[in-house]
């Protein structure tokens, strides 16, 4: 738990909005929220969050282009809440910037289980990063995976990922061609101790997929996934 995290909730429901809020600093966060896209853009700026809680559906502009404006000003974990368990709107969510998503309705539960998990692997993605240990850039046919730098690059170009698609990328080069089933991969990247997220796998898998080329990340039918073997 990290009671000085600062939470932006993004949600023009007022039910909702506040039912999460209550929940979120009852854990102990420091919670802001706003009711639509240009208030949601202009409190990300005034309040720096630590992570959002952003809706897709919202008056003025919706949550795409609010997750897009947000990453531009700086980089900050977004958990996207999505009326409809569609996977097109699931990856055009994590196409603009988003680490993760909830599909209503949702338990309180659940949220809190994400949101904690979100703030773990930034936190160490922080400490290593001050360690400074230099990670040697691994090579896997024409796509380089810089550990220290977080950057990827395919056939010489760089390839944008989000920092959870470079977490699942990383996790999978790591053991190159073992399979790695989906629980795993939700334990490893995700740091979850259940395995009820495993649609989030395979939509990650997919949005990675779009931007580095369909044969870097093999599917294993019935096991999981691999890169690379």
């Amino acid at each position: 738990m990290d009671p000085t995290a600062t939470i932006l909730v993004v949600e023009d429901e007022p039910a909702i909005a506040d039912a999460v809020a209550a929940r979120l600093r009852a854990e102990g966060f420091g919670v802001h929220v706003a009711h639509d896209g240009p208030s949601g853009v202009a409190a990300a700026a005034e309040h720096a969050p630590d992570l959002v809680v952003l809706d897709v559906m919202l008056p003025g502009f919706d949550g795409l282009e609010v997750c897009r404006r947000v990453q531009a000003q700086r980089p900050v974990p977004v958990l996207m809440l999505t009326a409809r368990e569609d996977e097109a709107d699931t990856l055009m969510g994590l196409a603009a910037g988003a680490d993760d998503y909830l599909t209503k309705p949702f338990s309180m539960r659940e949220l809190v289980a994400r949101v904690h998990a979100l703030l773990r692997r930034v936190r160490r993605a922080a400490e290593l990063a001050r360690d400074g240990e230099a990670a040697p850039v691994q090579r896997i046919g024409d796509l380089e995976i810089d550990r220290s730098g977080r950057r990827v690059r395919r056939a010489g170009t760089d390839v944008h990922l989000t920092p959870l698609e470079f977490d699942l990328l990383a996790c999978l080069a790591q053991r190159p061609a073992q399979v790695l089933t989906r629980e795993q991969l939700l334990a490893q990247v995700w740091d979850w101790a259940d395995a009820s997220g495993t649609r989030t796998v395979d939509s990650h898998v997919k949005a990675v997929r779009r931007k580095l080329g369909g044969d870097v990340i093999r599917t294993v039918h019935g096991i999981g996934y691999a890169v690379g073997g």
